[in-house]
This record gives structure tokens, sequence and C-alpha cells, in this order.
């Protein structure tokens, strides 16, 4: 592909899983300017790195500090938009500075089923639990979408279903060590999705743009659902040898996690994110990745999925991350 315009795209979250393929992929694009905002610039551990993956420019952005944004932004022409569920509030409030007479597109990472726009879900309503809400935490994913179209910006949303091994990461010594694992999904299945799929996504919605892809709302999944049976067996595969899946009860994965994480994953155990989506190939023209296939084989950053597997997570046990989502407001 190649961008028909000289292009400036700040890239947010560009450490993360799907930031640094989404660098890889526009470093390698003639007329764009890839721009990476990190905490501290230059000074961060990662600068270095992803200038060899492709950025042009490493510029100081922090979410959480607002007198960084004007300078990351300007000459900005689109932004790759990801960020944590625990910065939504900060997230809200930078959408509101963003300017449209020169920032032309915006693609946001997300996750579908609570928008309002392309379905209307009553967020009073849960899918599965008579009497219960739809999760904060996919409130909130909704919410980061609209922020994004109230700055009368075309934007694109990439909403992904559940990461291929997300569900893991808390769970990398037990695998390692002792052969086993246990998430609180039973025997449901899900289309989990490869991150590299999310990146290339992202990345083509960025390059043929607003015109081709503005006010546009794209579900990325897996080519299969699977369940952690399922995912147990592919990583006895790829491992050679024998990893179980123990199902975890929720009301524990609750007591180590908390509520707000608990109950979004009830939406994991009641078939809700089963369906396996076609926007990936309509956006590609190939299927999406397999399971399999993402642990072995590395992708436009060079690594495996495996790899990626036993790199550090964010959630520990003992820990919620996400108390304090509730008191978050929206205008």
């Amino acid at each position: 592909l190649e961008s028909n315009v000289m292009s400036r795209f700040l890239i947010t979250g560009a450490t993360g899983r799907i930031g640094k393929e989404v660098v890889s992929r526009l470093g390698k694009v003639k007329d764009v300017t890839v721009r990476v905002g990190l905490r501290g610039g230059d000074a961060h551990p990662k600068a270095d790195w992803l200038r060899k993956l492709g950025a042009h420019e490493v510029v100081a952005f922090d979410l959480t500090d607002e007198s960084t944004w004007s300078s990351a932004l300007d000459g900005v022409t689109a932004i790759y938009s990801a960020s944590l569920d625990s910065l939504i509030q900060q997230h809200l409030q930078f959408c509101k500075k963003l300017n449209p007479s020169y920032i032309k597109h915006i693609v946001r990472i997300s996750c579908f089923g609570a928008e309002t726009n392309t379905a209307l879900y009553d967020p009073n309503i849960h899918a599965s639990v008579s009497g219960a809400a739809i999760p904060l935490m996919l409130q909130h994913y909704w919410w980061s979408e609209d922020a994004c179209i109230k700055s009368n910006i075309p934007t694109t949303s990439i909403r992904a279903n559940f990461f291929m091994n997300h569900l893991l990461k808390n769970e990398q010594e037990r695998i390692k060590n002792e052969g086993v694992f246990s998430v609180p999904l039973g025997s449901c299945k899900n289309s989990f999705c490869c991150t590299n799929d999310v990146a290339e996504a992202a990345a083509v919605c960025l390059i043929e743009g607003p015109e081709k892809h503005g006010n546009k709302f794209y579900d990325i999944t897996g080519p299969q659902s699977q369940s952690m049976y399922d995912v147990a067996a592919v990583l006895s595969k790829v491992m050679k040898k024998t990893i179980t899946y123990e199902p975890q009860d929720i009301d524990q994965f609750k007591k180590d996690f908390g509520s707000t994480r608990a109950e979004f994953f009830e939406y994991l155990r009641n078939g809700f994110y089963t369906r396996c989506s076609p926007d990936f190939y309509n956006l590609t023209g190939r299927r999406p990745t397999t399971y399999e296939e993402y642990l072995t084989t590395k992708g436009q950053a060079g690594e495996t999925g495996f790899e990626e597997l036993f790199q550090a997570g964010i959630f520990k046990k003992g820990e919620d991350k996400f108390a304090n989502l509730a008191n978050v407001k929206r205008d």
C-alpha cells in the first residue's frame, strides 16, 4: 500500500502489542511520516527500538499530562488512538482538544458490544444476566469511540474481540512450570483475535484514509471460535508438551481481579463473542490469523505470538486496576 498524499501519523500506545506492529507497517509506506508519542519522548527506553521498527519521529506524549498534547499533535494529519482502559477519562479530555482543521482522520482501537450508532445496545440491559447492565468496561469502549466522533474528525473504529494470549497473561508461570492454566470461561467458545491482524486493519485504514474508511466501524475477530480447551490443545502442540486447562470459578476470579473485570468476563462466558466477522477479510483480502499461526509466525515487529505470550502482562492477582472506573464521567 502507498499513501496518496504526504501524511504525518501520530501513533499512541506504540509500545503495545498492536502499536508496535502499526509502527512497523507504516514505517514502510512511501510519503508517510510516522510520529510516535512516548512518555519522555527520546528518553523513553523503547524510543530507539521504535525508530528501528519504522518510527521517523519520537515526541513526548503522555495522556495524563495535557502539557504534552499540543506539541505532539503539531502537524499531524491522522491519529492512531489506543489507550489503557484505566485512562478512559484522560482519553475523553484529549479528544476535546483535537482540531479537525488539520487532523483529518482518527483510527481508534475499541471493542464491540455497547455501541449505539451501528447497533442499539441499551446500557442497562446485560446480554445474559437478568437485571444487570452492560459491563462498565464495554460501555467505556463505546464512550471512547463516541468522543472521537464528537471531535468532528472522520473516525474509524477497529472493534476487536479479546486478544489471543490476553487471558493467559496471569498464568505464564503455571504454563511454563506446571503445564496448566485457569480462567473462568467454562467451555464457552470465543473468536479470539490476533493483535497483528488488528494492527494490519488499522494500518490499512490509515493508509487508505478517511475518504474510504471515515465513519466506518469494523469488527475484527479470529477465523474460528475456540474454547480454552482448544487453546490448551494448540499450546500443547506448539510447546511440545501437555498443557491443561482448568476452568476457574468466576467468584474466585472476581476476588483476584475485582468486580469490574469479572463483569466483562461474563460476556466471554455467555457466547456474545463467539461469532466470526468477515471485516478483516474485506479490509485485507485474506482470512484472519489462527492461534497456531500467531504463536509460530513472526509479526512485522519481529516477534512471534509465543514470545509475546511470556512478555509482561498488566494484571496482578489481588490488584483491581479498575476500581475507580465507576467514577468516570462523560459530558
